[in-house]
């Protein structure tokens, strides 16, 4: 299970180990993450789970997928180059240490 950090924009933390296979949006609501809602429940149609990452990480991650590109137009606050919905990021060991950016406003 692979220790994953939440961090909001006032540089606020909140860490949890997850579960394989879990979404971190899941987890990120179940750990009490401000600003991560998952209105949606984690089926790509909300952006309510909108994170960004650092840069090294988000090359580990991976783009994001065509349908995944298309929701990130419509977050709230400002989409960067590492933004991602955590819905669509699965947790697995290779992910322990990931942090997660809250952005302001979300």
């Amino acid at each position: 299970m692979p220790l994953i950090t939440w961090r909001d924009a006032d540089g606020r933390e909140i860490s949890a180990n997850v579960a394989s296979g879990t979404n971190l949006m899941r987890a990120a609501c179940d750990a009490g993450v401000q600003g991560i809602h998952g209105d949606c429940g984690g089926a790509l149609a909300c952006a309510t789970c909108h994170v960004a990452t650092d840069p090294a990480w988000a090359e580990r991650l991976g783009p994001p997928g065509p349908l995944e590109d298309e929701m990130l137009e419509m977050v709230d606050g400002e989409r960067t180059p590492t933004s991602r919905l955590s819905c669509q990021i699965l947790a697995h060991e290779d992910l322990e240490g990931l942090i997660l950016i809250v952005p302001p406003g979300a």
